[in-house]
């Protein structure tokens, strides 16, 4: 679990930046976080969230 929130702070943070540089306009940012959101609570989510707690498993192991 504190992963995923790290995870999700970072995301912000650097959505936020790329928002507020000038690189990522509001709405593709807006329609990529909904995508996000209905990608959760499809039969991908377990299989995404599987491959991320192995990414993590494995940096923390180096």
């Amino acid at each position: 679990m504190a992963v995923s929130i790290s995870a999700v702070a970072l995301l912000g943070i650097v959505v936020f930046a790329l928002i507020r540089g000038g690189s990522v306009r509001l709405l593709p940012a807006l329609a990529c976080a909904g995508l996000g959101f209905f990608l959760a609570s499809t039969g991908a989510a377990p299989l995404i969230t599987d491959a991320i707690s192995a990414a993590t498993d494995w940096i923390s192991s180096i």
